[in-house]
C-alpha cells in the first residue's frame, strides 16, 4: 500500500494556470501542465532575512519623521544642516518672492561641502526674465551621504527666497538602518 502522506498530482486550476503564463510567459506553452505539480511531501523553507525574522523594518517605515526631524529655515545665506557622517533623508520646500529676475539667478542650493569644494546636489535657479516677479514653490526629496569630514549646507542668497527643510539620519555611516526615535520591535 502506498504511503497516503505523500502524491504528485497535477494542478489544472484555469486561475493558478493563468497567474502562472502572466508570471512565467515563456513557459506559456502546451508543456505548462506538466510544470504544476502539486506534492503532498512536505519541505521546511526557512527564512533567516532579518524580514522575516521580524527584525528590520520596511523601508517606508524605517524612514518615517520622527522626534529627531531636525527643522531648518534659511533665507538670505548658507546655513550648515548637518556634518555627521552617515544617510540622511531630506525633504525641502523653497520659495520665491520674486522669480522674475533680469539675469538668470540661483534661488536656492543644497551643497555637501568636504572642506574645500562645494559639490551641489539640489538646484533651482530662475530663468531670467523681465517684468514683475510672481509667488513660486519648488520642493526636494532625496536622500544624501556624507562622509567623515563632509557637512550638508543650504543657501538662499536673497532676502526674497527661503527654505524650509527636513532632515532625518536614517543610517549610519556603514549603512546600518536607523529606526524612528523610541521605535521597538514587540
Amino acid at each position: 500500500m502506498a504511503d497516503q502522506r505523500t502524491y504528485n498530482a497535477r494542478v489544472t486550476t484555469e486561475a493558478l494556470e493563468k497567474k502562472f503564463r502572466d508570471t512565467f510567459p515563456s513557459q506559456a506553452g502546451a508543456e505548462l501542465v506538466d510544470d504544476l505539480y502539486a506534492s503532498g511531501v512536505i519541505t521546511p523553507i526557512v527564512d533567516f532575512t532579518a524580514a522575516a525574522q521580524g527584525s528590520e523594518l520596511e523601508p517606508e517605515l524605517q524612514r518615517a519623521w520622527d522626534f529627531s526631524t531636525e527643522y531648518f529655515q534659511v533665507s538670505n545665506g548658507t546655513q550648515t544642516l548637518t556634518s555627521t557622517p552617515g544617510f540622511y533623508k531630506v525633504d525641502l520646500i523653497c520659495t520665491s518672492n520674486d522669480i522674475a529676475r533680469a539675469a538668470v539667478t540661483t534661488i536656492g542650493l543644497i551643497t555637501l561641502f568636504d572642506g574645500a569644494t562645494n559639490k551641489t546636489i539640489w538646484k533651482w535657479v530662475t530663468s531670467g526674465q523681465a517684468g514683475a516677479g510672481n509667488f513660486a514653490v519648488n520642493e526636494g526629496h532625496f536622500i544624501a551621504y556624507l562622509r567623515a569630514g563632509d557637512s550638508l549646507k543650504a543657501n538662499t542668497p536673497a532676502t526674497s527666497d527661503a527654505m524650509a527643510i527636513w532632515l532625518r539620519q536614517i543610517a549610519d555611516v556603514s549603512g546600518n538602518l536607523i529606526n524612528p526615535l523610541g521605535f521597538v520591535f514587540s
